[in-house]
């Protein structure tokens, strides 16, 4: 054990009679003052050394949190009061004794106002082959490798400049690391001292003279003043030793980033499945969503998950330390791609049922929209050879539109308005509930300038406000609140949430009310009457019909493009969204510390999910506002003109279809449609009912939406600002959601006492919840018991602590 040996060799060195055993024998550090002799004053420049003899660390039979702590502790209290500190380690493995200097050097970091000047020498007993020197080399080598990478990433935690070990602990590897033979040569009791054994031992004392004579030597009382001085430092710092070690703390959060990437490759080839697909359900080519059919499309991209997983837990320099990690992670990603998938086919069967709902009035509209076309067809053939006065032509189609309109008025009924207030006072007479807010995301999610409004809707903002205040009440207040708060609260935020739910409305009934919507087609058709009219082919018109029908398609497309590109370019270089959690939680609280916002801060201790989605929600509006020139407007045109490159190749290759096969236009329109359902919302039923049997230049037609590409293309990119980005990207792919997606889909859950968050960055993790290091109880406004002051203890200590606290009043 290793404790025997060491006891045995600070024995053998000072002829000391420190109490020799097995294991944690005895409790605590042991002192013992030596006298140095005469002669060695001189040279030693001291009168007394003084000798601490610690407790076994890192015993295996006493494993837990509690041990660790207490070895932390002891070990940074020994090292830093200790001139040189001799580190004993049995065996050839130092595996279990690497954590120690750790803490130690962080300790040391952080202690700033501790004037330490500490040195180390390693003793590694019971070594096999101690003579070899190449492989003492390779073990030295090694050593300050481990110690130089973990004093790396202390300092980065603690914002230092401390490139190597020795910058905070004197150590040189070539003189201060010591391989000692077996103490006996044999099986004791019977076996003789190793002769060697006693070589190790002096060869050590001269070591320690050495040093002794190098370090500046220190008065009584000046000992007694140290002391206390690191004791206070120590309990000032007393959260870093419940610690894991750097390299594993390192390792953890590495591991995080990987995982975070591993996350984004499964979820970004899935979000370019259901973009495929929606289309596709908008487009009625599928009426069907199937798991396997998902689970093919996410195959590739899971094995090169797998993969890349398999190597990073092998080939990565942490890897003995990532390996206890590696099974469950495993696990971990492959519940993660059975999650996407059912998310997935939940999210595309939602599209489903909406489009189920929608297509009577989609079918509605389009049957007028092709009556419109063909009546308006009808009368400028009948007009053609009477007469080319354009004042006469127009006074006809007046006379015809105001005739088709009242017709299609009579025919349906037109969507009425709404009145949210009326429909909140209508619910509200039948709750009792008290409740708090926060609605605007949900209100978007209803998708009502797509599906239009319903009463049900204001019923589940107040379901939503109710669930969100009894969680209020169940926390820890000893209030609760009452009906007429509720009334109010429900009545002011339902006056907030008016003005967006009827913007949307008003989008809806612009968008399906048969009246609203051939109002606004006016125009369209007059220019399309006036071309017939006039003499144009159907060839040069059907192009142009057809490209007024991509124009809305086309520029969703765009914008949902490059939302998926943007959020990619943010993972890639926006600081705060390219790393794991801990990452943009560092970015959170700088910014905290810069606003100077206290509610800012209440929300982020209360309300971290929260805070952290409007965080996100901020840093992607202001990268789309700040880099909008540089970034987002050449994302737009590219995807506008890769989108006019595919348009026209499905044209053009549809032509070649239809001459190879000897078809017609109604080949050509199918060919056509089938090719661009992937990439637009649009479809061979969009013409339903518009004649185009005597298209018959396929060429010409190519020529025309060629042209008439160009200035839609034209007229779509001359509305690409910040401000109609914003209002045109649907909820489902907006960046900011995608990324709340990534970073918030993990563990949320808090401390009772200090509301720190577990950083287990998986949602629904197996085990214990776990963080870092606890925050003082004040964080969440406790204070000590008949006071005013407020609790500064880590809750870590407390909880060990014989303390008790007040539950109903998070008293200590």
């Amino acid at each position: 054990d290793s404790r025997l040996w060491k006891s045995t060799m600070l024995n053998a060195m000072f002829g000391l009679q420190f109490a020799v055993g097995a294991g944690r024998t005895t409790r605590g550090a042991f002192m013992q003052l030596i006298r140095v002799s005469d002669e060695m004053k001189t040279l030693m420049n001291t009168d007394y050394i003084l000798v601490v003899d610690t407790e076994g660390l890192r015993a295996l039979k006493l494993t837990g949190r509690s041990t660790r702590h207490h070895d932390n502790e002891l070990a940074t209290f020994v090292v830093g009061l200790a001139n040189l500190t001799l580190i004993n380690i049995f065996g050839e493995n130092p595996s279990e004794m690497q954590d120690i200097p750790q803490i130690v050097v962080q300790a040391f970091m952080r202690m700033k106002k501790v004037r330490l000047n500490p040195s180390c020498v390693f003793v590694h007993q019971n070594v096999s082959d101690v003579a070899a020197g190449e492989k003492n080399m390779e073990r030295r080598r090694r050593l300050q490798e481990t110690l130089d990478e973990m004093t790396k990433l202390t300092a980065e935690e603690e914002v230092c400049d401390a490139e190597c070990f020795s910058d905070v602990i004197r150590f040189d590897v070539q003189n201060d690391v010591k391989y000692f033979d077996q103490l006996w040569e044999g099986n004791p009791p019977m076996a003789p001292p190793n002769p060697n054994y006693c070589e190790n031992i002096q060869e050590l004392k001269k070591t320690i003279m050495t040093h002794a004579a190098k370090s500046h030597g220190m008065r009584l009382i000046g000992l007694k003043d140290h002391i206390k001085d690191l004791w206070e430092a120590l309990l000032n710092e007393r959260f870093i030793f419940s610690f894991t070690n750097s390299l594993e703390i390192s390792a953890s959060r590495k591991l995080e980033t990987e995982y975070r990437k591993w996350f984004w490759s499964l979820r970004s080839v899935m979000m370019e499945t259901v973009n495929k697909l929606h289309n596709k359900i908008e487009n009625e080519t599928i009426h069907e969503i199937k798991e396997t059919d998902l689970q093919k499309e996410l195959k590739k991209t899971s094995e090169e998950v797998e993969k890349s997983m398999s190597e990073f837990f092998k080939k990565d320099r942490d890897a003995d330390i990532l390996i206890q990690w590696k099974t469950s992670f495993e696990i971990i990603i492959k519940e993660l791609q059975e999650n996407i998938v059912r998310e997935t086919k939940r999210k595309l069967n939602e599209i489903l049922q909406q489009r189920h709902l929608k297509k009577m009035i989609d079918a509605q509209r389009k049957h007028h929209e092709n009556t419109l076309y063909e009546k308006s067809k009808e009368l400028a053939l009948k007009l053609k050879d009477k007469t080319n006065d354009e004042e006469t032509l127009k006074k006809e189609f007046d006379l015809f539109w105001e005739q088709s309109v009242k017709i299609i008025i009579t025919d349906t009924p037109a969507i009425r308005d709404i009145d949210i207030m009326r429909d909140v006072r209508e619910i509200l007479s039948d709750i009792d509930y008290n409740v708090a807010h926060q609605t605007d995301r949900m209100i978007q999610s209803f998708n009502i300038s797509r599906m239009g409004y319903n009463i049900s809707y204001v019923q589940q903002l107040i379901d939503y406000i109710k669930t969100r205040v009894t969680e209020h009440e169940e926390g820890p207040v000893n209030y609760v609140f009452k009906n007429e708060f509720f009334m109010d609260l429900v009545l002011s935020v339902c006056k907030k949430a008016n003005r967006m739910i009827t913007d949307q409305h008003r989008l809806f009934r612009e968008a399906n009310d048969p009246v609203i919507y051939v109002q606004n087609k006016r125009e369209e058709y007059y220019s399309i009457f006036l071309k017939y009219c006039l003499g144009s082919t159907s060839a040069v018109i059907f192009g142009e019909i057809i490209c007024q029908k991509l124009k809305e398609p086309i520029e969703q497309s765009v914008y949902k493009k490059t939302a998926r590109d943007l959020t990619d370019e943010m993972r890639s270089n926006c600081e705060s969204l390219n790393g794991n959690r801990s990452n943009l939680e560092k970015h959170i609280l700088k910014t905290l510390a810069e606003q100077e916002d206290f509610d800012k801060y209440i929300n982020y201790i209360h309300n971290p999910r929260d805070h952290f989605k409007s965080f996100i929600r901020d840093e992607v509006s202001r990268f789309i506002t700040d880099q909008f020139s540089v970034s987002v407007l050449p994302k737009m045109k590219e995807n506008i003109k890769l989108l006019q490159q595919k348009i026209m190749k499905a044209a053009h290759e549809s032509t070649e279809h239809v001459q190879v096969n000897r078809g017609d236009v109604g080949l050509w329109w199918k060919r056509f449609t089938q090719q661009i359902s992937d990439e637009l919302i649009f479809s061979e039923k969009d013409l339903s009912g518009v004649k185009h049997d005597d298209v018959d230049d396929f060429n010409l037609l190519e020529d025309v939406m060629r042209r008439e590409l160009t200035d839609i293309m034209s007229e779509i990119s001359s509305r690409f600002n910040t401000e109609t980005f914003d209002k045109k990207l649907d909820l489902k792919f907006r960046p900011d959601e995608l990324l709340i997606d990534l970073f918030c889909q993990c563990c949320w859950v808090q401390c009772p006492f200090c509301k720190v968050v577990c950083t287990n960055t998986i949602e629904n993790h197996d085990g214990d919840h776990s963080v870092a290091f606890h925050r003082s109880r004040a964080i969440n406004g406790t204070y000590y018991s008949s006071t005013q002051n407020l609790c500064t203890d880590i809750c870590t200590n407390l909880v060990a602590s014989d303390q008790c606290f007040n539950s109903s009043r998070w008293k200590v």
